[in-house]
């Protein structure tokens, strides 16, 4: 396979002292919808900033279809579509109109750009709202008009930066289906980030897990769930005695994980192990007051590999969103 995008030691520190990427190593693939999931303030969007020549990187490197963004980057736009997490449609225009502004600023030819404009109104069905103003639309359709706006110059890599934030769950599926038929139809090669478990699980060929700005695993959805190695069982035991020689001695039982009264048990199969250790606990005068069997998803997944849930991650956050937007506003300023 052909590396589209490829990123070497990556670092960027905001006024020196907010590491927002740390060190970060990956390749992106021909093709390939590859995804970083993560918390806000994980460096998600700061990663997209700099690959999309908005930000240059503290130290490291990185190139897009071979294009260096700090050396090359007025070439390294001409080559990419970028949907930003913040809308920037126009509701003073129509649909139709903010598209060929966009067109009009890549250079497209007009003859072209009208093909192009009601190709892609199809694409991502806005046929019957494209001659409607944009501020009547709903936060689903502006979504859709940024994807669209950021395909119009038939970019060879497409950036999307927590596409479908602030959504409802079907128009997130919707938007699920355009970015899947990109990769099916146009072989597009895509970069997103996002923080939904069940996006990135469904629609990335591989996935980096991102906290406090570095990578701490990569891999494709399955094999990075087949790497938990079993169900989980969560059980809160009450009292303050230890139980993990007890867990340890129920067959089926591969790692236990103890904070306080809770336990976190990896066993090979759940409803096998369950009883048994639930018996173990019991036989040992221990007092279940809550258990729950976890299939494996991309929240253990998570949880394994940085040592919380992206649900509790979600809650701290490396950096907030205003820190991280304040932080590189400023640092766009001095550039």
């Amino acid at each position: 396979m052909v590396a589209i995008i490829e990123v070497n030691n990556l670092e960027k520190v905001f006024n020196g002292t907010i590491r927002a990427v740390d060190g970060v190593t990956f390749q992106v693939e021909e093709g390939e919808i590859f995804g970083f999931l993560g918390p806000n303030g994980a460096g998600k969007t700061t990663t997209i900033s700099i690959l999309t020549t908005l930000l240059k990187p503290t130290a490291g490197s990185a190139t897009v279809m071979g294009l260096d963004v700090v050396k090359d980057a007025n070439k390294v736009r001409k080559v990419i579509g970028l949907v930003p997490q913040e809308l920037t449609v126009d509701d003073d225009l129509t649909g139709r109109e903010n598209m060929m502004l966009q067109s009009i600023l890549y250079n497209v030819p007009k003859k072209e750009a009208i093909e192009r404009i009601e190709e892609l109104i199809g694409l991502v069905k806005l046929e019957d709202a494209a001659d409607r103003m944009v501020k009547t639309y709903s936060g689903g359709m502006r979504k859709r008009l940024e994807l669209a706006e950021g395909l119009i110059h038939r970019p060879h890599v497409l950036f999307l930066d927590e596409p479908t934030l602030g959504l409802d769950v079907q128009t997130r599926a919707v938007m699920w289906d355009h970015i899947k038929n990109l990769k099916q139809k146009h072989n597009m090669t895509v970069f997103m980030t996002t923080h939904y478990l069940e996006e990135a699980d469904s629609l990335c060929d591989r996935i980096g897990l991102i906290d406090y700005g570095k990578i701490m695993a990569l891999d494709t959805p399955t094999t990075l769930k087949r790497s938990l190695g079993g169900d989980v069982l969560q059980i809160e035991v009450d009292g303050e005695r230890d139980f993990i020689a007890v867990i340890q001695g129920v067959q089926g039982v591969v790692e236990i994980k103890r904070e306080g009264p809770e336990y976190r048990v990896k066993v090979i199969k759940g409803e096998t192990a369950m009883p048994l250790v639930l018996k173990a606990l019991a036989d040992n005068g221990g007092t279940v007051t809550s258990v729950s069997l976890e299939r494996p998803n991309m929240d253990q997944v998570f949880l394994e590999y940085t040592g919380r849930s992206l649900r509790d991650a979600e809650q701290s956050g490396s950096m907030s969103k205003s820190q991280a937007r304040a932080a590189a506003i400023q640092a766009r300023r001095r550039q």
